[in-house]
């Protein structure tokens, strides 16, 4: 075992990779095909995708055609993880002196390293990444070298998969069936209140504007709990189960009320502008902030749910608001209104192990100035 050896490409790299995992917050990618490269992932990093290789590359056509196979893995790359722009970093340990570093691709940038001196000295990658600087980039005998940066690396490899085990890890569903029974009674509530069902329904707190502006605000709320009829009521309740049990499953149930709380309220400010002096009754602008929780949800763990974002969220929220435009009864614009109030109340509460302070304050901030424009137009231009 003493007797292991490094060349000074595998010293580089797993040196490289050491920094990348430990220090910079980078998750190794697997790329079929990819033989003699490595490639690094962290989505909220200064370059998104750093790639290691270590191929010799002798002459200027053959950087060019690397660089043209590198493009084809990161456009598979932004489709999986649904970015727009993504910029790489090139680090090649192994140039031809006739090959010229020049800008082949804008999001690209190619720096050459041959040595371990170089990482440190190099003075692109310590502007990107200050802490390389001061990294322990030497040589230390090999055997020992590789024991520490394996073990460094399980480590972090180790507490990066408790927090993803902690986020999708199956859970006691509590407050979305607390939900589902408190509509279900007062459902049975408004068709013994009152003779005639419509008076109990707004005696009980549907959604009307001219009640809304007289000072009874508390409408807001309590129309997401009032339904219209037995369908009504077991569309929503469906609804609510299967999507309100994946957001309590993954922000955690007191998270989950505020944010169906906010969703109903913002989907019913929405329903009282857009849709005159209808009375508006129903669960399924919460239901819709549910959605748009998800999307906010999905968008930072889209490593993991990509797939299920763009084959069944997004093309549910679609259609279903395309039958709320064409099919008469719904109500439109508290399904748009409560999909934006879940998104902003999603991000002003924040993700476990994702959001940070400064953007839980810019989601609060936005959220409370939307509610504030729309009373402006309630009060003043309606």
């Amino acid at each position: 075992m003493n007797n292991i050896i490094l060349n000074n490409k595998d010293e580089i790299i797993m040196s490289l990779v050491h920094y990348f995992v430990t220090e910079e917050n980078y998750t190794p990618i697997n790329v079929q095909g990819a033989n003699n490269e490595i490639w690094l992932e962290n989505l909220e990093g200064p370059y998104k995708i750093v790639r290691i290789n270590s191929k010799y590359i002798h002459n200027e056509e053959q950087y060019k055609f690397d660089i043209f196979k590198m493009r084809f893995v990161i456009k598979q790359i932004k489709k999986k993880t649904l970015s727009l722009k993504m910029n790489v970093l090139n680090i090649c340990l192994d140039l031809g002196n006739a090959v010229k570093l020049d800008k082949v691709d804008k999001s690209i940038d190619t720096v050459n390293i041959t040595s371990l001196n170089d990482v440190k000295k190099n003075k692109s990658l310590g502007e990107i990444f200050p802490k390389i600087k001061t990294n322990s980039f030497k040589k230390t005998d090999n055997l020992e070298k590789i024991i520490h940066i394996t073990e460094d690396i399980n480590k972090k490899t180790e507490k990066e998969n408790s927090k993803y085990e902690d986020i999708f890890k199956p859970k006691t569903i509590v407050v979305t069936k607390a939900l589902i029974i408190f509509n279900i009674l007062l459902y049975i509530v408004t068709l013994l209140y009152s003779d005639n069902f419509t008076s109990s329904l707004i005696l009980l707190g549907a959604n009307s504007r001219d009640l809304v502006m007289s000072g009874e605000y508390y409408r807001l709320i309590t129309n997401a709990f009032l339904h219209g009829s037995i369908v009504h009521l077991l569309v929503n309740m469906y609804s609510l189960w299967v999507v309100g049990s994946q957001v309590e499953t993954f922000i955690g149930r007191w998270k989950f009320l505020i944010i169906y709380l906010l969703s109903a309220f913002m989907g019913s400010m929405f329903s009282i502008i857009f849709l005159s002096n209808s009375i508006s009754i129903g669960a399924s602008g919460a239901i819709f902030g549910l959605m748009g929780s998800l999307l906010y949800f999905g968008y930072h763990y889209r490593l993991y749910l990509s797939n299920t974002l763009t084959s069944q969220l997004i093309p549910i929220i679609v259609l279903n608001l395309i039958l709320g435009f064409t099919l008469p009864g719904i109500d439109n614009a508290a399904h748009i209104g409560g999909l934006i109030g879940g998104y902003l109340s999603t991000m002003a509460v924040g993700l476990k192990y994702k959001s940070s302070k400064s953007e839980m304050i810019n989601g609060a901030i936005v959220y409370l100035l939307l509610v504030g424009f729309l009373f402006y137009v309630l009060f003043k231009l309606v």
